[in-house]
């Protein structure tokens, strides 16, 4: 009960705080779709007079109360392992994969029956990305399709082609490095990249197409013009709403420490320095793993550099 508690009773000075509101629209964006291009994609293959006013709403409320009913069972995970672990619910709480991947299969493994919901759990999350990875795809599929006859008329080779692309780009996230590729994709492109693309594109309806026009299309499908509520959020609420967000990010924006910012040049250094006529031999010659014993040898080097770098800063 102490996970379900703290779930109902929110810090209420945490709205004062613009990272907040941008996980927020964050989040919002990966619930609903605007900005991926998914939902114009499955709105083209609706009748010309479906009544889109009405599934907006609908799919707006369903989606919040599954996340607000999703939370009760993240919460009571997370109190049940503040119970064991004698630890409070903010040290157990971990953001990102942590959570999924860390706090679900600890709590899971002390539970009776481990083994069957510990496969049940996993078997979820492996149907949630797939099903995710269908629904994205379909933005560029059906793009695609519609621009260049040939790829229409080859759906299911395209659609093989572009999975085939998704696995074995995605290979490079099962390295070790991987966390680290994750947490840059959530970071720059499911962060500052969307919001810039839904600003761009709500500036683009109201004020490039014309809110009146626009306004006009909708009245042509459903039979009436949206109120003006609606026209405020398309014009104004909405492209302001998104500038603060992304303007507060940019304030408040850290950039890369020195030794984090060292990665990639050192990387691009070792495929300078690696023997290889081509680049793309230099490359894999760079990308072989170190021997273990000069790899333990290097790790002491650089956890004693940070050290000493880290003492000179304090």
């Amino acid at each position: 009960m102490d996970g379900i508690k703290y779930y109902l009773n929110p810090d209420v000075s945490k709205l004062f705080e613009g990272q907040v509101w941008i996980d927020a629209a964050a989040q919002v964006f990966f619930s609903l779709g605007p900005g991926f291009g998914v939902l114009l994609a499955f709105s083209s293959y609706n009748k010309f007079r479906n009544n889109v006013y009405i599934d907006a709403l609908v799919t707006s409320s369903i989606n919040c109360l599954t996340s607000f009913l999703a939370g009760f069972t993240v919460f009571s995970i997370l109190g049940y392992m503040s119970c064991i672990s004698g630890e409070s619910i903010e040290n157990v709480a971990s953001e990102g994969p942590g959570l999924v991947f860390v706090v679900y299969p600890q709590a899971l493994a002390t539970m009776p029956g481990s083994t069957f919901w510990s496969l049940a759990f996993f078997l979820m999350l492996i149907t949630l990305g797939l099903d995710s990875s269908f629904g994205g795809s379909e933005a560029i599929i059906t793009a695609l399709s519609d621009e260049f006859p040939l790829i229409g008329r080859h759906r299911k080779i395209f659609t093989a082609c572009l999975f085939s692309f998704y696995f074995i780009f995605d290979l490079i996230m099962c390295t070790q490095a991987g966390v680290l590729f994750i947490e840059f994709a959530n970071y720059f492109a499911a962060s500052w990249g969307l919001l810039i693309a839904v600003m761009v594109e709500a500036l683009t309806v109201s004020w490039i197409y014309g809110l009146d026009r626009f306004i006009e299309n909708v009245r042509s499908m459903i039979g009436f013009k949206p109120g003006i509520f609606w026209r405020f959020c398309w014009a104004y609420a909405s492209p302001l709403l998104l500038l603060s967000n992304i303007i507060y990010g940019f304030v408040v924006h850290r950039p890369l420490k020195p030794h984090v910012l060292c990665i990639p040049l050192l990387g691009i250094v070792q495929v300078y320095k690696a023997s290889g006529a081509t680049l793309f031999k230099k490359i894999i010659a760079a990308a072989q793993p170190v021997p273990i014993d000069d790899g333990a040898v290097h790790l002491s080097q650089v956890l004693k550099s940070q050290k000493e770098e880290e003492s000179v800063m304090l």
